[in-house]
């Protein structure tokens, strides 16, 4: 991308938003989830890739997942009891559905580069999580439905991120900003 548009801007801020309303109230749930039952807060990680799979399948332009997810964060910061790391841990979702794309340096688009960052996601998260879920004193039967819970999660936010994009571009959200040339593969 030569340059950066001020639509393609206000179409990733529209996106941000919207997925800070949506995580804001999610942020609490996962937290009261992961104090109570904290196996089960993983069922709702999902959500935290959903602004950045929206931006990335409507737009289909480089930085579009990482720059929606870090204004999700920046609008979630002040509500959440976790302030700026709010931010941080947007952005460390949101960069696993921008990866694949990132990685063919944004010449392809296909659906299943969305699918292999939310398995991306869905395995790594567990791994970096372990600590604070004492995944590992797990049982391995527990360790397995923890892992297939996050990606189950994670498949799931992607699928809607998708119809939602696809929805929106069915609409004309973003026609001006969207990226030109063909996509392969959906």
């Amino acid at each position: 991308m030569s340059r950066v548009s001020t639509a393609y801007l206000l179409t990733c801020a529209a996106l941000g938003v919207a997925g800070g309303l949506l995580l804001a109230p999610a942020n609490w749930v996962s937290t009261a989830l992961f104090a109570t039952v904290p196996f089960a807060s993983v069922a709702i990680a999902g959500l935290w890739i959903l602004p950045a799979v929206i931006a990335l399948r409507l737009l289909q332009r480089p930085m579009a997942g990482l720059l929606t997810g870090v204004i999700a964060g920046l609008v979630i910061a002040p509500f959440s009891g976790y302030g700026f790391y709010s931010v941080l841990t947007n952005a460390w979702w949101s960069f696993f559905p921008e990866a694949l794309f990132l990685v063919v340096l944004w010449r392809f688009w296909t659906l299943w580069q969305h699918y292999a960052g939310a398995v991306a996601v869905g395995v790594v998260y567990p791994i970096a999580a372990a600590a604070s879920f004492d995944l590992w004193s797990m049982s391995p039967v527990a360790i397995v439905g923890f892992f297939a819970l996050t990606i189950a999660s994670c498949v799931a936010a992607t699928a809607l991120g998708i119809l939602i994009a696809d929805r929106l571009r069915h609409a004309g959200v973003a026609a001006s900003v969207r990226r030109r040339r063909p996509t392969t593969g959906g």
